[in-house]
């Protein structure tokens, strides 16, 4: 018999911050407006929600780092732009910034849900920050709530028997 693990849909118990760098606010800002109104829909408690910001892209581990120190949270949604310029300086923040949200998650257990843009134009970054790409807040904080069902449903389990 295989078990399969299927979470509770109620994310009235989950506390999640929004992390979001006010650099690009053009963008970012539409990607806030997304994730809040994702969360509401979800159920979430307005209370359980929590928005920090971050003054860059760079600077978003840091501050999703001390959430999960705190203990506070059962998830992160990261917001950020980062805009392709003629250096070499996109491609060290974006390594940089994505790596750290991979090891932030993997280290504390608490989900990160990645709504970092790393486009090559302005008009992209506008596309996928509630434009015709969709709206990368939304699905950030959409992985952010399923990752952190799952694990409250992972930790529900019972040990085996044997």
């Amino acid at each position: 018999m295989v078990l399969t693990l299927v979470p509770q849909r109620d994310v009235a118990p989950l506390r999640v911050a929004i992390v979001r760098s006010t650099y690009h606010s053009w963008a970012t800002e539409k990607m806030l407006e997304g994730a809040i109104e994702r969360w509401r829909r979800l159920g979430g408690r307005g209370e359980a929600l929590i928005v920090a910001t971050a003054p860059g892209t760079w600077e978003l581990p840091a501050i999703a780092r001390a959430l999960t120190d705190q203990g506070c949270v059962d998830a992160i949604v990261a917001l950020g732009a980062v805009i392709r310029g003629e250096t070499d300086h996109f491609e060290f923040i974006c390594r940089g910034v994505t790596m750290a949200l991979a090891d932030l998650t993997s280290h504390t257990g608490v989900p990160v849900g990645f709504g970092v843009l790393t486009c090559d134009s302005a008009e992209q970054a506008r596309a996928r920050a509630g434009g015709d790409a969709g709206n990368k807040g939304t699905e950030a904080m959409n992985a952010a709530v399923e990752a952190a069902l799952m694990i409250r449903a992972v930790r529900e389990l019972s040990p085996p028997r044997g």
